[in-house]
């Protein structure tokens, strides 16, 4: 369905006239769905991430960019800058589909800052006759003017024997010294799997192995993939996509020898057990922490939503640190210069739920502590109104916390999970839950857990409850509601 454009896919946004393209803005804004804390282009679908980095000034986030369709069509590459992660971004497109090889759309990659200057080795599509794989891998360069200037010529890849010609995503890093870069691909076998390179010049570029892990048979795609270090581990990224599109995206822990890029690791852990969480991307920010940033997307088909209400977004940043050899996520601390409206409660939840006044809100942050619990399952909803709510529950018994967005408003058509659990390695103390106008996203135990979704709650469903199935606990609520990105005045002393 496709209900908010009259353009064909192939359409070049440079060929719009303005009144066209402001039209189509404010139809964007105008949806009841429009983000407010998360970044969204300005109409269109976000896509994979494809360069995120701070380059001592300013952090840069770029994404694929569908003007036109969800996930399909002519797509450019979109970003944002802003000096804080999260305060007035301004925006631009980043790279356009406007080079002989292309031409047909920009696709997945990343970008690496060398000499002050931001270098995208990115993936795209070509209509040139001349190209036998499906994708090109090639190499632009932002200047000191903030001009962007493009390699003529696609870079080569070296694809071993044994692999189909359909690598993309190309990651590229350093690590003492030497440039590597991860390639997503696929044996002829159709299996997904990682080509690793290495290279002095970024336009050439040497085969080095194909990335050796314990998962022989684990999708048929492995996109978007990225590699990071925390306490002495090697971290490799990646989202695995299977015959039926269903994506996993997760990370393996571990050592990586980079003679041979084989890997001695753990299991294949989620860093998000919710729904549509993908292609994440991991930089430093400014205080040299790990931030980790993905695409929350809708999972199936919805009869009465809108196609307009179902574009993807970015997730808000998440900050990774390790205890205990395990990797926690949290809010990035940015996130608190959009709080204002503070609210506190403090008491106990019974069997009979309570509909906390004037706790109520469209765009919010809460944090929940447990205090005492003598209760079997504590359940709290958000976005409440009179047949509708948004529920996480939390069972003491068993430890497991379950999101369950089965009633949240317009959800997707049979088949198509609306509820996940997770279980916690200790007592649920603490929760902090975001909430933006289509998403939730369920923090446990300071990130021990971390379950997302996007949500199409009716309007004026701003309700938030709480009640137990029996007992009572102790609780602690702290309420913000949030600015939206584009609404934030310095608020960095709070």
């Amino acid at each position: 369905m496709q209900d908010w454009i009259n353009e064909v896919e192939t359409q070049r946004i440079e060929q719009l006239p303005a009144e066209r393209i402001a039209e189509l803005k404010d139809k964007f804004a105008s949806s009841t769905y429009k983000q407010t804390f998360h970044l969204q282009p300005p109409f269109g679908s976000a896509g994979k991430p494809n360069g995120l980095l701070f380059d001592g000034k300013h952090y840069l986030i770029s994404h694929v960019w569908y003007p036109f369709t969800i996930n399909n069509g002519l797509s450019y590459s979109y970003a944002y800058q802003t000096p804080d992660l999260i305060q007035n971004p301004t925006e631009q497109i980043m790279l356009k589909p406007d080079g002989l090889f292309d031409d047909e759309g920009i696709k997945g990659g990343s970008a690496i800052e060398i000499n002050q200057q931001t270098h995208f080795i990115y993936s795209a599509k070509s209509k040139d006759a001349v190209i036998e794989a499906p994708f090109t891998q090639l190499h632009a360069v932002k200047n000191h003017t903030g001009e962007i200037e493009k390699y003529e010529q696609p870079i080569n890849f070296e694809v071993p024997e044994g692999y189909i010609q359909n690598v993309q995503d190309p990651k590229v890093f350093e690590k003492d010294g030497t440039r590597f870069a991860l390639l997503s691909a696929q044996t002829e076998k159709g299996q997904g799997r990682l080509l690793a390179y290495h290279a002095d010049d970024l336009n050439q570029w040497q085969l080095i192995a194909p990335v050796h892990t314990n998962l022989s048979h684990f999708g048929d795609f492995w996109h978007a993939s990225d590699y990071f270090t925390m306490n002495g581990y090697d971290i490799l990224t990646f989202t695995a996509e299977n015959t039926e599109h269903a994506f996993k995206a997760g990370y393996l822990m571990g050592h990586l020898h980079f003679h041979n890029f084989k890997m001695n690791h753990g299991d294949f852990k989620l860093w998000d057990d919710g729904f549509g969480f993908v292609f994440p991307q991991t930089f430093e920010d400014a205080e040299g922490s790990r931030v980790l940033i993905g695409l929350l997307k809708t999972e199936g088909e919805y009869e009465h939503l809108p196609e307009i209400a179902q574009v993807p977004c970015l997730s808000i940043p998440r900050q990774l640190t390790m205890h205990n050899g395990k990797i926690y996520q949290t809010p990035h601390s940015s996130l608190k210069q959009l709080r204002y409206n503070e609210e506190t409660a403090l008491g106990y939840a019974n069997k009979f739920a309570k509909q906390l006044h004037p706790y109520e809100g469209d765009n919010f942050e809460l944090q929940i502590e447990i205090l005492e619990n003598d209760a079997t399952e504590i359940y709290f909803e958000v976005k409440v109104s009179k047949w509708n709510s948004t529920k996480v529950t939390y069972n003491t018994h068993s430890r497991l916390v379950t999101l369950d967005c089965s009633e949240s408003g317009e959800v997707p058509l049979a088949n198509v999970e609306t509820k996940c659990s997770v279980q916690l390695s200790r007592d649920l103390e603490h929760l902090q839950i975001f909430v933006d106008q289509s998403s939730i996203e369920v923090f446990c135990n300071h990130g021990e857990r971390v379950m997302s979704s996007r949500i199409f709650p009716p309007e004026n469903s701003k309700g938030i409850r709480v009640g137990t199935e029996s007992g009572q606990a102790y609780l602690k609520f702290t309420k913000y509601d949030l600015h939206g990105i584009y609404e934030v005045e310095d608020n960095s002393e709070q």
